[in-house]
């Protein structure tokens, strides 16, 4: 089915994630000034804006993967800032889901293996049953068996998700989870996480560019220079794609010298 759908039905309760002025500079970039987001529990966002405007820092920061120059970030009420490297990693693997547009499958093991492979690595046994329904859970039951080569790219993909869900986390963080796949496989992947959302109170926050994307999520959260500049809850891709011209020709104006 490619048409919207309507906002998660799941009640929504706390906060699965805060950010409060939250700045982060590389060099002499500032690639976060000044961010003040809640992402509610059992809710869809999508973060967008113009290239450069740091979606991915703040998706980074925002899952402990970078550390912010100042501000604080809380995850289920926790605060990441003091935490030592040891206890950041282990609120990362316990609440914390991550899924890159590559993908990141480990070729030679199969899709059970590399479900299961981040809680192998930090010395939990996994049963298999638990692993079977993961990959259910993203539509590829009776696949465990089968290698990344042997997948399609959404297919691949569905193992990535399926693997951040293992340890079920407090929130599951997209960067452009989309961007290598095709406009359908692209659809059939964001039905599934529309329906993480819906069926399972699953809190997902992503990273996208592309307005047909954003359009599946319940609130989409717009960028510029790092810092926000609007939201819009219940959104179309039209609406969406029409927030986004708006925000690149006022950029590209003020970029243009006098």
């Amino acid at each position: 089915m490619t048409s919207t759908p309507s906002p998660s039905s799941t009640p929504v309760s706390g906060t699965a994630v805060r950010l409060t002025a939250l700045r982060r500079r590389h060099r002499d970039v500032r690639a976060l000034d000044g961010v003040d987001l809640d992402f509610r529990t059992g809710t869809f966002t999508a973060v967008m804006g113009p290239s450069g405007s740091g979606k991915s820092t703040l998706l980074q920061c925002a899952a402990g993967l970078d550390r912010p120059t100042s501000g604080t970030v809380e995850v289920g009420g926790v605060a990441l800032e003091g935490l030592s490297e040891r206890r950041l990693t282990l609120l990362r693997r316990d609440r914390i889901g991550f899924v890159f547009q590559s993908f990141n499958l480990m070729p030679s093991l199969t899709a059970a293996q590399n479900v299961a492979l981040p809680l192998r690595l930090a010395g939990r046994r996994v049963p298999r049953g638990e692993v079977r329904a993961a990959l259910e859970r993203v539509g590829l039951g009776g696949r465990e068996g089968h290698r990344p080569g042997e997948l399609s790219g959404g297919q691949q993909q569905r193992v990535a998700i399926a693997r951040a869900l293992i340890a079920r986390p407090a929130v599951l963080f997209a960067d452009e989870p989309t961007g290598a796949l095709d406009s359908t496989t692209s659809r059939e992947v964001l039905s599934m996480l529309r329906e993480l959302v819906d069926r399972d109170g699953q809190t997902i926050v992503m990273v996208t560019h592309d307005p047909q994307a954003a359009a599946r999520a319940d609130r989409v959260v717009f960028l510029v220079d790092g810092r926000v500049e609007g939201e819009l809850y219940a959104p179309t891709a039209e609406r969406v794609a029409a927030r986004m011209a708006g925000l690149e020709t006022t950029t590209g104006a003020e970029a243009v010298p006098c």
